[in-house]
């Protein structure tokens, strides 16, 4: 259930039989075919496991989730089933640290509009003066392991970096906001790096837009329902904030048809976490795992 290469799945049919399942099409004959014999299932967090879906499958061992996330795991009935549940918790942190300041200097500096423009032939002096990327405020919704990893790169940059979480990091040297409207009050730039799921959805809202304000830009490269879409085509729109840099989106693959002719909007197709290195890093993590699975020993990157 995952469009790994035919690389990683070869790596992965050194220890497995692998049953390729890329559509929910091919994944129903999977089941249909092989259930009792299905003791591992990999995925990734948009796509998820469901209750019924493990139902289907009575010899279920693990499920593991490539990357961070698991937001559409069904963590409470792989609890009731006995499953255990593994993810590739910090695999990708870097892979996607990198992107999202590519993103962010994409966007404070203009340049997918730059580039258009130039192929047009428009010079320079017929342009505003793009803003700094250095000296800025830095707010991360969510420090953790990829917040770190921003923030490290940030620094480089000379930001300032505010956080806030649901409780102060311990051992953070980073300035803790105690509230998501505080932050952004504060915030010249707003990443977002939470995870998906009913606790977080539309967590950035018109009222965290607008405590952001004129000259604030938003970064997300968490999941796409933790911005409500609606409130921030029309902050975009209104110009009531400066910018958006997005690798994810609500609705996704399928682009939010009001953001497509926004020229103050970055845009990338969820694709912050995947690099060649990163994947390799996230089949090893799983055939590790899976590993100690099998040698009845704690699971590395256990979430049930």
């Amino acid at each position: 259930m995952n469009p790994v290469t035919q690389s990683d799945r070869d790596q992965i049919a050194r220890h497995f039989e692998v049953i390729f399942t890329p559509t929910p099409e091919q994944y129903a004959q999977a089941i249909a075919d092989h259930a009792s014999r299905v003791e591992v299932v990999m995925t990734i967090g948009a796509i998820g496991l469901t209750a019924e879906q493990m139902d289907a499958l009575p010899n279920l061992k693990l499920v593991y989730s490539m990357g961070a996330g698991y937001e559409k795991i069904d963590l409470d009935h792989a609890r009731q089933r006995g499953i255990k549940v593994a993810n590739g918790a910090g695999t990708n942190d870097s892979c996607v640290a990198d992107h999202a300041m590519g993103l962010m200097i994409a966007v404070i500096r203009g340049i997918p509009r730059l580039d258009q423009l130039t192929r047009q032939g428009v010079w320079r002096t017929q342009l505003p003066l793009p803003p700094n990327v250095s000296g800025k405020k830095l707010g991360i919704v969510g420090l953790g392991g990829i917040g770190e990893k921003v923030a490290l790169r940030a620094q480089a940059f000379e930001m300032q970096i505010g956080y806030h979480n649901r409780r102060p990091r311990t051992g953070s040297a980073h300035r803790y906001f105690s509230t998501l409207e505080e932050l952004a009050q504060w915030s010249d730039v707003l990443l977002v790096a939470i995870p998906g799921g009913d606790a977080t959805f539309h967590l950035i809202d018109a009222g965290v837009l607008s405590h952001l304000g004129a000259n604030g830009y938003l970064i997300n490269i968490a999941r796409g329902s933790v911005v409500d879409t609606a409130a921030l085509e029309c902050a975009l729109r209104e110009q009531t904030i400066a910018g958006a840099a997005l690798d994810v989106y609500e609705g996704e693959p399928q682009l939010p048809v009001g953001l497509a002719d926004l020229h103050n909007v970055v845009l990338t197709p969820h694709v912050a976490g995947w690099s060649p290195e990163a994947m390799q890093a996230m089949v090893q993590m799983f055939l590790d795992n899976t590993e100690r699975l099998y040698a009845d020993e704690p699971l590395l990157t256990p979430l049930c």
